[in-house]
């Protein structure tokens, strides 16, 4: 009898044990890449791509396959998660972050572009998105009870976001500031009264055109937040005697990212604690190109990698010479969007074996898309669709999707921080305005549609589309009621008699929805008192 009672007590503690783990919140992995537009991922079927600029190249866009870039692990994703045809960021990187990170569009966090942010309360600098934005994308997570790691690009002061950790490149507050680890930076100097850019590394002012930046590619600039074991909050790496061993002329930014972040997850995974990771990856960003300073190279070549149909195999990087002189031996690619796009899907396997290795695969859900339009043809244009249309990938094998592959849906970037919150079980109140709407209900329902429309902005301009008719930021209309070959020659309407009722109709209600959001010229900065006291995050 005590026999049977020990059995039937150790099955049922065995049974709560196993209910307990399937009631745990799935980590969350957001791989935010940097001027990619959807037509550079083979997954979508743009018959043409992005063309590398440097040498005798001279950018725009090809056909030519040997530019195609080849992903693998993307299109494996894509087909047995989903992946989402039409998603939209806005045209260039700030104002795409911001709409990322607070579910909000200009009209309340006011960075209507890089270069136009509006005014804080009572005029005091640009207004920071935790500050117009409190219930930011960090905040959510953490209010579901999420460790939070972010790593990669910032742009923005990260001072009043909640992550716990992170790992930046270049480190926050590094621009054109020179720092005891690197010197590859581009910097202001003044000669005969004149200001001019040099290049740190050879001390010689620059021939092409550039602006200052320091690197985030080769021999980086990184900085570490909250590290373990780093009595600092902000740190300089490398900052102990095996990273300053390791560290130099091959050491690329982007694997510094993928460590730091690696180290987090096991952490987390040891401490039974949900994460989440901000991985805002600057791959697909152009930048200049250290190892060849003379070259007007656009997208400085990756480690170079092979993929023999199982795995991936990376040729260790041997970089020699010193002072704008190097030799790569050839263990670097070629300048080129393309493969950077290639040591993604590269990143992405080492995630995918990461979480397998782990234990956690069936419990992450993983996110890839990207901030806005490629550069040289979609960033920072309004025209059609060039620098809104991103990709958007989303694969989480333990969340029970209903829906599989492809789906001709409307997305927008703003829709990832209602997403979150829904995930970790956050109520967002009613008071406070998201404009983004949560995907779980799309993809865990029979629900056949996400969303009726779409918006963007550039500055002052509003774009705006639904399932049959665009506006773009030039007040051009266009029929999108199929999809071109290249993904944005649609049709221009410039009779509306020429087109249905059911047309006409969407253009009325979209010129409808435009008003709330076109604030640019009467509400561009922020009320002189904010927007007051903001009601708490809530669990459900």
């Amino acid at each position: 009898m005590k026999t049977s009672k020990k059995i039937f007590l150790g099955t049922l503690l065995m049974m709560l044990s196993f209910s307990m783990e399937a009631q745990k919140k799935p980590n969350i992995i957001l791989l935010y890449a940097d001027d990619i537009s959807a037509r550079e991922l083979p997954i979508y079927g743009s018959d043409t791509w992005s063309l590398p600029k440097g040498g005798k190249l001279k950018g725009g866009d090809t056909q030519d396959v040997q530019y195609r870039a080849k992903t693998p692990n993307l299109n494996r994703l894509a087909q047995e998660g989903v992946f989402v045809k039409t998603t939209w960021a806005a045209t260039v990187c700030s104002p795409s972050r911001a709409m990322m990170m607070t579910g909000r569009y200009a009209h309340l966090h006011k960075w209507w572009h890089n270069s136009d942010k509006g005014k804080a309360p009572r005029g005091k600098g640009s207004w920071n998105l935790y500050d117009s934005s409190p219930h930011s994308i960090a905040n959510v997570a953490k209010a579901g009870g999420y460790a939070t790691y972010w790593a990669g690009k910032t742009q923005m002061n990260i001072s009043g976001f909640k992550f716990d950790e992170g790992c930046f490149t270049p480190g926050e507050g590094s621009y054109n500031k020179a720092i005891h680890t690197t010197d590859f930076r581009l910097e202001t100097r003044k000669e005969t009264g004149k200001k001019k850019i040099y290049n740190a590394d050879t001390g010689k002012p620059l021939t092409q055109k550039s602006y200052v930046q320091s690197g985030w590619y080769w021999k980086p600039h990184v900085q570490l937040m909250n590290q373990p074991g780093s009595k600092k909050h902000l740190d300089w790496w490398p900052n102990d005697k095996a990273s300053k061993k390791e560290f130099g002329l091959n050491t690329f930014g982007p694997d510094v990212e993928l460590e730091y972040i690696f180290d987090f997850m096991e952490r987390k995974k040891k401490e039974d604690e949900p994460f989440f990771v901000y991985h805002t990856s600057h791959l697909g960003h152009d930048a200049f190109d250290f190892l060849h300073p003379d070259s007007g190279n656009k997208w400085p070549g990756t480690p170079k990698i092979s993929w023999d149909g199982k795995k991936y195999t990376r040729t260790a990087p041997n970089v020699t010479g010193d002072n704008g002189v190097y030799d790569t031996h050839g263990t670097i690619t070629e300048d080129g969007i393309h493969n950077h796009v290639n040591y993604l899907d590269y990143q992405v396997w080492l995630y995918m074996n990461k979480l397998k290795e782990m234990g956690i695969e069936d419990n992450t859900i993983f996110i890839f898309c990207a901030d806005n339009g490629t550069s040289g043809y979609g960033k920072s244009s309004p025209i059609s669709q060039r620098g809104t249309h991103v990709p958007l990938i989303i694969y989480a094998p333990g969340l029970h999707m209903t829906k599989k592959g492809a789906q001709d849906i409307l997305v927008n970037i703003s829709d990832m921080l209602p997403t979150i919150a829904e995930i970790a079980g956050v109520k967002i109140p009613d008071s406070y305005e998201i404009n983004g709407e949560s995907l779980i209900p799309f993809l865990t329902t029979k629900k056949k549609k996400h969303r009726e429309w779409i918006y963007a902005y550039h500055k002052e301009t509003q774009i705006v589309r639904g399932d049959l008719v665009m506006k773009d930021g030039n007040n051009v209309w266009y029929d999108v009621s199929a999809n071109p070959t290249d993904l944005i020659s649609f049709p221009k309407i410039k009779d509306w008699s020429t087109v249905s009722e059911a047309h006409r109709k969407e253009r009325d209600e979209l010129l409808g929805i435009i008003p709330q959001f076109n604030l640019h010229e009467t509400a561009h900065d922020a009320p002189k008192g904010g927007y007051g006291k903001v009601a708490p995050l809530e669990k459900k």
